[in-house]
């Protein structure tokens, strides 16, 4: 798909941040957009701004309404709801869960709702909006890293099964943006991500970048690939690094 002039496209946790910055840039380029929000009030202005459409509810679950509003074809899915779940091992079962479900389940039941759409007219496009945590790991949240890493994962597994049949992927991992999940991100995002943190509509322009060079890492910090090589290349010295940043963080909050 050389432009998304005309194209379906779903975007979910579009009621700000990312999301919001993602639909936007794609009714700019001509796409035809569906935007999703658990409520759906949170994206009504969105729609009529873009000239878009609502569907409302669950992210794991939009597929079919999205695909019928749309007129029976979805080119572009963007799992792009997610939850910042905070917490360590001690973390209570239900906050793994829920994690678990929206950051990782949620792109698998949309992807196995897409999937046979577009093997059989060899053409599709999903957009995981995982984090540079699912890379690198982040200090203070242990189902938040966990889950991201199990995003990428699966973006990585569809994309090196299904890209010689046309389905193109892409995993967006950032850093720190300046949206409402920055902002309840406490210390740890405080300390790790503000200081380089950028506008969620850098990362939109990084994704097309991304699109336009048939790419699957979108980094809109660069600098993540060069800590992703440090981490590979001697993990027990990246790991005494995130350990030293640990205590310091402890020490801020003691």
């Amino acid at each position: 798909m050389s432009t998304v002039q005309g194209a379906g496209v779903v975007v979910t946790g579009a009621g700000g941040g990312i999301g919001a910055a993602i639909a936007r840039r794609f009714a700019a380029e001509g796409a035809r957009v569906v935007v999703n929000d658990l409520d759906g009030g949170r994206v009504r202005a969105l729609a009529e701004e873009i000239g878009g459409t609502v569907v409302a509810g669950d992210a794991s679950v939009v597929v079919d309404a999205a695909r019928e509003a749309l007129g029976g074809r979805i080119d572009v899915f963007c799992a792009n709801a997610g939850l910042a779940s905070g917490g360590d091992a001690f973390a209570e079962e239900d906050v793994w869960a829920r994690a678990w479900d929206v950051n990782v389940m949620a792109h698998v039941r949309a992807a196995k709702a897409l999937l046979p759409e577009w093997l059989e007219r060899g053409s599709g496009r999903f957009v995981s909006t995982a984090s540079a945590a699912g890379l690198l790991t982040m200090i203070g949240a242990a189902p938040y890293s966990v889950t991201k890493h199990g995003a990428v994962a699966f973006a990585e597994w569809l994309s090196l099964t299904y890209r010689h049949r046309g389905v193109q992927v892409h995993s967006i991992c950032p850093q720190g943006v300046r949206t409402d999940m920055l902002s309840n991100a406490g210390s740890a995002g405080d300390l790790v991500l503000a200081p380089t943190a950028i506008e969620p509509e850098a990362v939109a322009d990084a994704l097309f970048e991304a699109m336009a060079e048939d790419r699957f890492m979108v980094l809109p910090h660069p600098e993540v690939a060069g800590y992703y090589r440090h981490r590979a290349s001697d993990p027990d010295q990246w790991i005494g690094n995130m350990n030293r940043l640990q205590q310091k963080w402890e020490g801020a909050r003691a």
